[in-house]
């Protein structure tokens, strides 16, 4: 008895889709169970915020925190900033207070750009960012917004960083982007 060509194509698919599902390819733009911004009251931090570089050339190494949380500073012209990545962040987003310290000068920005979060709708005011500095990945020209004042307690790094990198991957209490 032998079986018809469609037949065995058909099954080639199956068994490749049930490879790829048993063994998934880590993912340049994978997301988090959770996708939503966090809301002000669930950012209390404990714990201390590490981040350090792995072993590889342009990479580090963001350490999830007891919120469930990856933080890091990033250095943005000299400056620490302190950052949730959050891969439900379509664009970096910069509280008022960190656009100051940078000397964005947020009080003379134009908020138009409406910004869908999960706590609303909000306007922000959208800039570049010359580059982004995490242990030995630095990332350059990342798209950013800054946030009405009061909006939120901490800046995310979101997509428009996280999609500059040649990978990132979640590994139990650690997230390491590679760039």
């Amino acid at each position: 008895m032998t079986s018809h060509p469609f037949f065995n194509f058909i099954c080639g698919c199956v068994f490749t889709l049930f490879l790829v599902a048993l063994f998934p390819q880590n993912q340049k733009n994978q997301q988090t169970e959770s996708s939503e911004i966090p809301r002000a009251e669930s950012l209390k931090i404990t714990g201390e915020i590490r981040t350090r570089s792995s072993s590889s050339d342009r990479s580090a190494i963001l350490t999830r925190e007891d919120n469930g949380h990856y933080w890091t500073y990033a250095e943005i012209d000299g400056v620490p900033i302190k950052f949730l990545a959050d891969t439900g962040a379509s664009v970096v987003a910069l509280t008022w207070r960190d656009a100051s310290l940078l000397r964005l000068k947020p009080e003379t920005r134009d908020f138009k750009w409406l910004i869908r979060t999960a706590n609303g709708e909000t306007l922000g005011a959208s800039v570049m960012i010359d580059h982004i500095r995490i242990g030995k990945v630095e990332i350059e020209n990342v798209e950013a917004m800054i946030m009405q004042e009061g909006l939120m307690d901490t800046s995310l790094l979101g997509i428009s960083f996280l999609e500059k990198l040649d990978s990132y991957e979640f590994n139990g209490e650690r997230m390491l982007i590679r760039q």
